[in-house]
């Protein structure tokens, strides 16, 4: 089990993506050590590699949506249920057309009534207990 109680959106698609724009960063950097436009050119040309492998990796279920992943979903490598039919709230998923259409038809989760007297019980927080 993780050290962490929350999801910290650890992805391939995020430790992918942020080692190649480092990549990126670092070569950009250099272009203006060197004062050199070829090298600041290519840095940007990676960044931008970056975005797009990265993108393609959330599209394939390597990332993650907006908001908090169900806690059997929360290691880094267990793959996106919901990344086929696209996220609602993501603009990644809406570039690439996916998520449309779910409008008030969508499946909103409930969460359970609970009286303004009643403490907070460990069965209602669901996975933000330690156990």
């Amino acid at each position: 089990m993780s050290a962490h109680q929350y999801d910290h959106g650890h992805t391939v698609a995020g430790w992918v993506g942020c080692g190649i724009a480092t990549v990126g960063a670092g070569v950009a950097g250099l272009g203006v050590c060197t004062v050199s436009g070829a090298l600041i050119a290519g840095g940007v040309a990676i960044g931008v590699v970056s975005l797009l492998v990265t993108w393609a990796l959330h599209l394939s279920g390597w990332g993650k949506g907006p908001g908090v992943r169900p806690r059997a979903e929360w290691g880094w490598r267990v793959r996106d249920s919901a990344a086929p039919g696209g996220h609602q709230e993501c603009l990644g998923c809406r570039l690439a057309g996916r998520g449309r259409g779910r409008g008030a038809s969508a499946v909103v989760p409930v969460m359970p009534a609970q009286r303004e007297s009643e403490p907070e019980t460990v069965g209602a927080a669901g996975a933000d207990s330690v156990r």
